[in-house]
């Protein structure tokens, strides 16, 4: 009978001593089956939070619950296009027909949960390092080409539906399909960006193996303690939409925030364009929905028309956007 009274105590002992292991087990993060921490899953990365720091807030880092509120209702109507007078424009866009109207738009209306004022957390004033004079000369070419549009090559990357707006590297929230979806497998990891339907498929290595430059660039993974990291180099393009060069080097760190969010953090280094790198953070929330096909279509059938304009006004000896050509022939790019 002591016996059996002194191994039930022994036995409740124990189960007192693994309770703790136990729950903390439970507590942990979900894992694949490869050992890795679970990311699967669909996200959104909409936020009204802009990547840089505005003007006005430049010398705010975070904001106060009531300034958060305020600032959201500014930038919500300052935003919103069924607002915005065509003959006056604003919001970025120049008087004449303002695109879509505001129900075509998710930007998100909310600030990032921590209130910061900038996604750019690096420089510590919120906003991306000016172009070095490599990155200015770039830019000047880029733009000249753009205002020139000999033809399909002299539009972005954007207007020929080939790659941009929010789909990266790096991903940066925009006015719209800032949805993406993440797969695991045991040797590689897929990201896929609703917009422009981008799918990269990045394998596990310790070192690039770049045969061609991509229009995304060349990507590897690799883990650091429960923090993926992805590596991207060898961009196909010295026209990136973010400024970038064919030098640049982004890394992309992934890692779980709680249950509903993984802490997307990402650096830029490009000699070609910047002195410094900088580096901003995006929360990526789980969404209930899946990502939809984004049918691009501008670059099949708004081309031609693009281009057929352009050349009509040179014919009529006039710059693209009607102004008179000048007599060097010469645009200038602020044109």
């Amino acid at each position: 009978m002591c016996k059996q009274s002194l191994t039930k105590l022994t036995l409740a002992a124990a189960s007192l001593c693994l309770s703790p292991l136990l729950s903390a087990q439970d507590s942990e993060i979900p894992r694949t089956e490869y050992g890795h921490p679970d990311f699967q899953g669909f996200y959104t990365f909409r936020t009204i939070t802009p990547l840089q720091r505005p003007r006005e807030l430049e010398n705010l880092e975070v904001l106060t619950p009531e300034q958060a509120e305020e600032w959201e209702a500014y930038e919500n109507r300052r935003q919103n296009r069924d607002l915005i007078i065509d003959s006056v424009g604003g919001a970025g866009y120049p008087p004449g027909v303002i695109s879509y109207n505001e129900f075509w738009y998710e930007r998100g209306s909310e600030t990032i949960a921590d209130r910061r004022t900038s996604l750019i957390y690096d420089p510590p004033n919120g906003r991306i390092p000016g172009l070095n004079e490599a990155g200015r000369q770039r830019r000047s070419a880029y733009q000249q080409m753009v205002f020139n549009s000999a033809g399909p090559e002299g539009r972005t990357t954007v207007d020929r539906c080939i790659t941009g707006f929010v789909g990266g590297p790096p991903m940066i929230p925009g006015s719209y399909n800032n949805n993406m979806q993440l797969v695991q497998t045991e040797d590689h990891v897929m990201i896929l960006n609703e917009m422009v339907h981008t799918a990269r498929i990045i394998p596990y290595a310790d070192d690039f193996d770049i045969k061609q430059d991509k229009w995304e660039g060349n990507s590897i993974a690799h883990w650091e303690d429960d923090t993926l990291i992805i590596e991207t180099k060898g961009w196909y393009h010295t026209y990136n939409l973010r400024g970038m060069s064919n030098e640049a080097h982004v890394i992309e760190r992934f890692s779980r925030g709680d249950d509903n969010t993984l802490e997307y953090d990402f650096t830029v280094t490009d000699p070609l364009s910047w002195d410094e790198p900088w580096s901003a953070r995006v929360p990526l929330r789980a969404s209930p929905d899946p990502v939809f096909e984004y049918a691009c279509h501008e670059g099949n059938h708004g081309l031609m028309g693009i281009l057929a304009g352009w050349r009509r006004y040179e014919v009529m000896g006039f710059n693209g956007d009607g102004s008179p050509k000048s007599e060097t022939g010469v645009v200038p790019t602020s044109e």
